[in-house]
């Protein structure tokens, strides 16, 4: 179990430039561009519901244009398909330039297709000799085919007419306490790479600190601080980190962050709470480093319940949770009192919808940190929400599971309002 939570956490915490929904499109456009290897006459891009969501009013890093076409035209002219989730690192500013031209010939479609598979990105190129398609599929970064003028260089199994079957990950078959268990019996060596992200999303929160950007929450947050209305203590330090981030980063800002479980909004939540709390409490590189790896694990046992996107708001639900117990561990407290955390974020935030990625999320996410702390604070004075309390139950897992079913099930018929309706005012 050691090496299935390790190598989990390498496969879940990797840095990524710009929202992963339209990177997602940007991977999957370079590289049916690198296959193409022709000049670019059609491009019909394929994406579920939930891309189609979170790409539609984001800021893509390098430009003021907002959206999966410029992304997916910044893929098409400079994207490098080798990066992965930093796949528009390598584009120069007259790389941009030309990826907006191109955008403005209007050959990039995108439509959303009917499917229940949360993560899909489906690109087909047409040039004047070749053609080429790429498909990601499950994970942000995940090819499942490949084809060069009908040679299928990659054939994984692709279902969209299929309702979501969720099929459970490694970690889920163990209990929190379990969980939490092997992070505490692992040594430094082995998580030692989870420090790199405190340092990189640190980084972009205090760009957005020293400047007004986007709504600029973070930057409110500090002022207030500065003026005395608001007190600079653990849960407002904790909300102008995580909101000054987000506003960075759903502005566009071109640099990385560390992602959690396919999102960088999520590597915000998970990691920057955390970041606050050694700021006001230090902490040695080894109970830092165990405290991320209880965050994004915990974020990694709610996700897979409630899919990798959704109707309600991951940041909301499952990082800040996963913020919330590694914040109770660290400040001591026994299993009973970081699974109350739990339980108390389930009790609290459980409602907040994801409508896309977008300024706005930087409110959410200041929301999901001070939440995250709260409930780790009252948890570690014992202060816990009872069992069968609403949708909590008998034991944080089935908790957890309810939470899940909500999402997944219950929500279905919200997230497809939500589309509609931000697809009719940005139509009007």
């Amino acid at each position: 179990m050691k090496k299935v939570i390790i190598d989990m956490l390498k496969e879940e915490v990797k840095p990524a430039l710009g929202c992963t929904e339209p990177v997602a499109v940007a991977l999957a456009c370079s590289k049916a561009k690198e296959l193409l290897n022709d000049e670019i006459v059609e491009c019909n891009i394929f994406v579920s519901p939930n891309v189609y969501k979170n790409g539609m009013c984001v800021g893509i890093p390098g430009t003021n244009r907002l959206g999966l076409k410029i992304a997916a035209s910044m893929g098409l002219i400079g994207g490098k398909s080798e990066l992965g989730l930093k796949v528009l690192e390598a584009l120069k500013e007259e790389d941009v330039k030309l990826a907006e031209e191109f955008m403005d010939k209007n050959i990039v479609k995108i439509s959303p297709v009917n499917t229940k598979e949360k993560v899909y990105v489906e690109v087909n190129l047409r040039g004047k000799k070749n053609s080429s398609k790429a498909v990601i599929m499950i994970k942000h970064d995940n090819f499942v085919h490949l084809e060069k003028n009908d040679e299928i260089l990659l054939n994984g199994e692709i279902s969209l007419d299929a309702e979501y079957v969720h099929v459970d990950s490694p970690i889920a078959n163990i209990t929190i306490k379990e969980l939490i268990e092997e992070i505490e019996n692992m040594n430094l060596s082995d998580l030692e790479f989870l420090l790199e992200g405190i340092k990189m999303n640190e980084e972009i929160a205090n760009v957005a600190l020293e400047n007004k950007i986007g709504i600029g929450v973070g930057y409110g947050i500090k002022k207030a601080i500065e003026d005395g209305i608001f007190s600079d203590d653990l849960i407002n330090k904790a909300m102008m980190l995580t909101a000054a981030a987000s506003d960075a980063r759903m502005s566009g800002i071109n640099m990385p962050v560390m992602s959690s479980n396919g999102s960088g909004n999520h590597g915000l939540t998970a990691i920057l709470p955390i970041a606050a709390y050694n700021l006001k409490y230090p902490q040695n590189e080894e109970r830092l480093a165990k405290a991320l790896a209880i965050s994004h694990a915990v974020t990694a046992y709610i996700k897979n319940y409630t899919g990798r996107l959704s109707a309600v708001c991951g940041c909301g639900v499952a990082a800040s949770t996963g913020s919330a117990a590694a914040i109770t561990w660290l400040m001591g407290g026994n299993y009973e009192q970081i699974e109350g955390s739990i339980e108390n974020m389930i009790a609290n935030l459980s409602g907040m919808i994801c409508d896309g990625a977008k300024a706005g999320c930087a409110l959410k996410l200041a929301s999901a940190a001070s939440a995250a702390v709260q409930s780790a604070i009252i948890a570690k004075y014992n202060c816990v929400v009872p069992p069968l309390n609403g949708i909590v139950g008998n034991e944080v897992e089935e908790s957890i599971k309810n939470l899940g079913k909500i999402s997944s099930e219950g929500m279905t018929i919200t997230d497809e309002v939500i589309i509609k309706v931000m697809d009719s005012m940005n139509n009007n």
